[in-house]
């Protein structure tokens, strides 16, 4: 497992404004000391490098928090650090998430020049109401207008829709999903509303303050947009990601592949091999805390633990089926030290096989369309 390639995750913490739906490692500050999170960025890279040596690198990604807020000569920085440090690939894709207030809009050529090629918009909405809802900094026009400015600059572009939301009937979704579509690239990320613990949110839905649709809404609004975004050329290729053919996030698709990938930043996990030991790697979540210990170790990890072979196994199950490719038996039993067989409950396995949730060849176990609709109930019963 040395010679696995590495992924790169850089997470920048900081936020104009908590999302009330958002559980993600996201704070917000009046003043951003960029210039003490670019050394400390910088030093933890170097730091972990040093101990990795020379992987080839295959994506780096500019995660949040909003990355957009950065300053584009860190975001340089850190890109021509992983390159001097690392071997990093011909055509390695580099991605940053951007938000399309006119702020952040306004620093898209300079993420450019910094050496971004590919870039992920978290417009959520193409309704101002549904914006306001949302929490979100910007107005309709300003997503579509930003969308513009980055279909200009950028070779590859994505954007995030969330859907399922309070009273959206299939025909409104139809009708937005439908201009997202002829305003996209080759990639969409739409995501079902979720309520997630210790969000706004979570409060707010306890309250009674809004309903989310019905699970048989909610399938029907995920059928919906299988069949619009096919008929747009898009394939369904994991749960909540649609792209044309080759337009894939190849990180996000190291980490459904259960690759190696590296963590910096406030928060940040990783999967990390070493030898024939996979490691998993996590980082202190508070970003002055983390600042500090970097600043005295060159490092704000906090816990570093070996995964057994069933951990692996359960990890993997869990995101390889959300793929459509599935997962592949031989690399499973590599990556894990365990046959798929013996990581899974053969009741249900031999059930979900019967009832077209899953489809196994000898080389792949993979769940249908149907089977990805009940993916987490499946997944519950399935893995061991």
């Amino acid at each position: 497992m040395q010679h696995e390639p590495l992924a790169l995750y850089i997470h920048w913490p900081f936020c104009l404004a908590k999302c009330p739906y958002c559980d993600f490692n996201s704070h917000v500050r009046e003043h951003i000391p960029q210039a003490r999170f670019a050394k400390a960025l910088r030093a933890e890279l170097a730091h972990d490098a040093a101990r990795l040596g020379r992987r080839k690198l295959t994506s780096i990604f500019f995660g949040g928090g909003t990355p957009s807020l950065m300053a584009p000569e860190t975001v340089a920085a850190l890109i021509e650090d992983a390159r001097t440090l690392f071997d990093a690939a011909p055509d390695m894709e580099i991605t940053l998430e951007a938000n399309p207030t006119s702020v952040e809009a306004g620093r898209l050529h300079q993420f450019r020049q910094a050496g971004i090629n590919r870039v992920s918009l978290g417009i959520q909405a193409l309704e101002d109401r549904a914006l306001a809802f949302l929490g979100r900094e910007h107005s309709a026009a300003q997503a579509r207008a930003a969308l513009e400015t980055a279909r200009s600059l950028f070779p590859r572009l994505t954007f995030d829709l969330i859907y399922a939301r309070p009273e959206q009937s299939i025909a409104a979704w139809r009708q937005e999903l439908a201009t997202a579509l002829q305003l996209a690239d080759d990639h969409l990320s739409l995501y079902q509303l979720t309520i997630e613990p210790g969000t706004r949110f979570e409060a707010l839905y306890r309250q009674g303050t809004f309903t989310l649709p019905d699970s048989d809404t909610a399938a029907a609004l995920y059928e919906t947009t299988a069949e619009l975004t096919q008929a747009h050329g898009m394939a369904a290729y994991e749960v909540s990601n649609y792209a044309r053919p080759g337009s894939e996030s190849q990180h996000n698709l190291t980490y459904w592949r259960y690759g190696d990938y590296l963590g910096i930043g406030p928060g940040a996990h990783g999967r990390l091999s070493f030898g024939n030991a996979l490691k998993a790697t996590r980082r202190h979540r508070a970003p002055e805390p983390w600042a500090e210990r970097v600043e005295h170790t060159g490092t704000g990890q906090t816990s570093e633990e070996d995964l057994t072979p069933h951990d692996r196994a359960q990890e993997m199950l869990l995101m390889g089926l959300r793929v459509h490719e599935g997962i592949h038996l031989a690399r499973f039993a590599a990556r894990t030290g365990m046959e798929l067989d013996n990581a899974v409950d053969q009741t249900i396995l031999a059930q979900a096989l019967r009832e077209g949730y899953l489809i196994r060849d000898d080389q792949t176990l993979r769940a249908t369309a149907e089977g990805r609709l009940r993916l987490e109930a499946l997944l519950a019963a399935l893995v061991l």
